[in-house]
């Protein structure tokens, strides 16, 4: 038996770990473009601070390879599946063969057509990327993020600690308005403009001005012009799906996969970034690209790679990060629609940054959005995936302190033991 890997992120990590639950004699091959050991991809902005070394990003140590007779093929591409012949072929022309594959390529930055931008700018999704980024900020005084979302904030705020002037643009009229509400994203927003961030709502960069030999600003739409000797590009990750353009493995948005994340070909895998899955609130299946969820599904997918059958009870969308002192999280479903069965109570306080929305439907808490104070959260992520009826609990569910002793004997058992 031949277990292939290609990808060697926290999904990847995840499956190494589910396999070896049921399987501890027959080798796996992890095949990955980039040249590094397994790293924590959420942390590579405070690499990118200066407040954490290379070491530090390490998801796990080079022995835990060895000791899981794990075969790394480091800064190789996987370019090609053969789901016929059951092999992989590598960008150097070698191929590998497999029994059992899982594909967990994760995401890759969406960069759009902008005049004048050509290649001259960066991403920030990867540790290359950041140390692209702190070669940058040696050189560059002033810097432009085209886009206001997790990613692009973190490259902001970690640039703005590196001494550079920064300037943030995006098209939506809030900032993280994928992830947060409007009152979540206005108090990050003050926040950033305290610290000196500019920031450019409803707004987008039609062109990228450069000198003769660098980049001297960008016209925005507004037509506003904003110097700038270095440009981010941030608008967001889509799955790559690279290595399966010309394969028979079904593919939407992302790779489609059953209960089991086994794709329509058998054998074949997918789980983190790239893999649509099953949402346990929405009932639909769809990418979330959430790193607790990577690792679940790897460590799933790699438990069932090894014969085991077991389903996959569904992610939820979750978000935790701080912003200058601020932190914040958001789970579930947190922008309900207006005309939905949701119920909403919340509690704000702008001038000290604190602010608590829950998201009701019928009896079940189904959403969460907490800044300030998120002490806690994860009772409240307990309710929602647990699916625990809370309706003669709402009052306490809206206290910052919430604890366990403020529920029943059976509803604690329930959060803590209950699988």
């Amino acid at each position: 038996m031949q277990y292939v890997i290609v990808g060697n992120g926290v999904a990847a990590i995840g499956a190494i770990e589910g396999i070896r639950r049921r399987d501890r004699e027959n080798p796996i091959t992890v095949i990955s473009a980039e040249p590094y050991l397994a790293y924590g991809r959420p942390l590579i902005a405070n690499f990118l601070r200066g407040a954490l070394s290379k070491d530090l990003l390490l998801l796990r140590e080079e022995s835990f390879y060895e000791k899981n007779n794990v075969k790394l093929l480091l800064g190789r591409k996987a370019v090609r599946l053969d789901e016929d012949k059951r092999e992989l072929s590598l960008e150097n022309g070698d191929s590998v063969p497999f029994d059992k594959l899982l594909v967990a390529t994760g995401g890759k930055p969406f960069v759009p057509p902008i005049v004048g931008l050509g290649d001259n700018y960066h991403t920030f999704t990867t540790l290359k990327d950041a140390r692209g980024l702190e070669e940058m900020s040696r050189t560059v005084k002033v810097a432009l993020v085209i886009g206001g979302g997790l990613i692009g904030l973190k490259a902001a705020e970690s640039l703005h600690d590196r001494g550079l002037r920064i300037h943030v643009v995006e098209l939506a009229d809030r900032i993280l308005s994928a992830s947060f509400d409007e009152v979540a994203g206005r108090i990050i927003y003050n926040r950033l403009n305290q610290v000196g961030i500019g920031l450019h709502l409803k707004n987008t960069v039609e062109e990228v001005i450069s000198g003769r030999e660098w980049i001297i600003g960008a016209r925005l739409k507004s037509g506003e012009m904003v110097e700038c000797q270095g440009v981010v590009v941030a608008i967001g990750v889509v799955p790559d799906l690279e290595l399966l353009k010309d394969s028979g493995i079904t593919c939407n948005r992302g790779v489609v996969v059953d209960d089991f994340l086994e794709t329509n070909i058998e054998g074949v895998y997918s789980a983190g970034d790239v893999a649509e899955t099953k949402d346990m609130l929405l009932g639909e299946k769809r990418v979330t690209p959430i790193w607790p969820n990577a690792y679940s599904q790897g460590l799933l997918a790699g438990q069932n790679m090894a014969g085991a059958q077991k389903s996959y009870e569904g992610s939820i969308a979750m978000n935790s990060i701080a912003f200058y002192g601020i932190p914040t999280i958001s789970m579930g479903i947190t922008n309900p629609p207006a005309d939905g069965p949701y119920r909403i109570r919340s509690v704000v306080n702008e001038e000290r940054s604190v602010y608590r929305k829950l998201v009701f439907q019928d009896e079940y808490l189904k959403g969460a959005v907490l800044v300030g104070k998120i002490e806690r959260a994860g009772l409240l992520t307990g309710f929602i995936k647990k699916h625990i009826a809370v309706r003669e609990y709402e009052d306490a569910l809206m206290k910052d302190e919430l604890t366990l002793t403020d529920f029943p004997k059976n509803v604690r058992q329930e959060i803590l033991y209950s699988d």
